[in-house]
């Protein structure tokens, strides 16, 4: 191990002292939990470097980080010098925090925790908010390095939620709104205007938000947050974007959107694309400038690995991070599109997810299933996600030991005719990665 890597891996050492709510949900979205202050005094500490470039803010159930993708990717062929921060990651902690597309590298992640450990620790020993967490301190650590260096404009995903994540001490040019849906129903709420109301929490006093097409119930709440925050509503629908708060004259697309070969397969990616276009729209209305050709050159080359990644083709083998019902709905649209004899699942879930409502949409059009659970403290045993399986499908149903096994397990059982799909997780989903061969580096 040389001393870049040396030291990389003492900063990782450091990060994971700290509470890290992905390993383990915590008991409620409350501010005692979630508390802004924290991640806000860490930025104090640091001369508020938030504040020296401009940030757009993704909340949503379904599509962020494809959103993001999407945006990261237009602003970079515009000629912009992005920053990307998106959360969890693949392999590397180093895939959350990227400049033009590329990794921080591992001596900036040491070195920026070297600078940081002098604030965790005085705060760690202050009694006012306690100790700030794993996913705070990464924040504060991204949006710094940002500002060091010299990034023109930030995108970033929230992590949880919306209204209490560390993300959101950022005052963002536009506050962006993906698909609203039913996750995390234990920590947000188990109704759509709770969920809405917390991912609402990312629009601010005087703002600006774009949303996509939502459920009513969850619209209804985006239109009531920005009439009390003053703030301007935009939805990218179909055809056009329609100004929702203050009401006015739609807008037009630059271009027609569904005529471009999107980077990001799946019909559903178009919704994120419009949203996408949408924004950056609002910033010209804001007074940025953006050519047609570079807009349309970033959906093209948008990359965003373990969403509808087809990694073989004969059999098909596609690998993708759904893990909600919305997503699975999604995603059973979208392997229609993939011509095939029979369909393979494996599949694996974190604790916490609706297991039989996921398998409910995927399973009736499958003819096997191999259960199995990767590394990740908050995965659901395999054998528990193989009763579920034989509970609400009427489809054979094996355990595999790993998702490694149970990768092989059915290339075993398919033809070339076949189509394997992994997915229920993004851990799962990193570690068929792995298994394929695709990962350049793992921590």
């Amino acid at each position: 191990m040389d001393t870049a890597d040396g030291a990389y891996r003492a900063a990782l050492d450091f990060l994971n002292r700290f509470v890290d709510y992905e390993k383990g949900m915590p008991h409620a979205y409350s501010p005692v939990i979630f508390n802004l202050a924290r991640t806000a005094r860490l930025l104090d500490g640091l001369g508020r470097p938030e504040e020296a470039y401009p940030c757009l803010l993704i909340a949503g159930t379904k599509g962020k980080g494809s959103t993001a993708a999407f945006l990261e990717s237009m602003l970079r062929a515009s000629g912009l010098r992005t920053g990307l921060y998106t959360s969890p990651h693949l392999h590397t902690w180093r895939e959350r925090i990227q400049i033009d597309r590329k990794p921080i590298p591992k001596e900036e992640v040491a070195s920026w925790i070297e600078r940081l450990k002098p604030l965790v620790e005085e705060m760690s020993l202050s009694g006012d908010h306690g100790p700030p967490t794993y996913y705070e301190i990464s924040t504060a650590l991204a949006l710094g390095y940002f500002a060091a260096q010299g990034v023109d404009v930030a995108v970033l995903e929230v992590g949880l939620g919306g209204r209490l994540d560390a993300t959101n001490v950022v005052r963002p040019r536009v506050s962006v709104l993906t698909t609203i849906g039913y996750d995390h129903m234990a920590i947000l709420g188990s109704t759509l205007d709770r969920i809405a109301g917390e991912k609402a929490g990312i629009i601010k006093p005087g703002g600006w938000a774009v949303s996509a097409p939502q459920h009513p119930e969850a619209m209804a709440v985006f239109e009531s947050v920005c009439r009390q925050q003053r703030a301007s509503l935009w939805v990218a629908e179909g055809e056009q974007v329609r100004r929702a708060i203050p009401a006015g004259p739609s807008l037009s697309y630059p271009f027609a959107v569904e005529t471009v070969p999107l980077g990001l397969r799946g019909g559903f990616q178009r919704t994120n694309a419009r949203v996408s276009v949408a924004v950056l729209l609002a910033l010209q209305e804001q007074g940025w400038a953006f050519a047609e050709g570079a807009l349309r050159h970033g959906l093209e080359t948008a990359r965003w690995p373990g969403r509808l990644e087809v990694v073989e083709e004969r059999p098909w083998l596609i690998l993708d991070g759904a893990h909600n019902i919305d997503s699975a709905r999604a995603l059973r649209a979208a392997l229609e599109d993939f011509p095939c004899r029979a369909r393979l699942l494996v599949v694996g879930f974190s604790r916490g997810h609706d297991v039989p409502a996921f398998l409910g949409e995927l399973a009736p059009s499958s003819s096997h299933l191999i259960a199995c659970a990767s590394r990740h403290p908050r995965a659901l045993a395999a054998e528990d996600v193989a009763g579920i399986a034989a509970q609400a499908t009427r489809i054979p149903v094996e355990v595999a030991p790993s998702v490694a096994a149970a990768l092989e397990r059915a290339r075993a059982l398919a033809s070339p005719d076949d189509l394997i799909c992994v997915t229920g997780s993004l851990f799962v989903v990193a570690e068929a990665r792995e298994a394929c061969g695709l990962a350049e580096e793992t921590d």
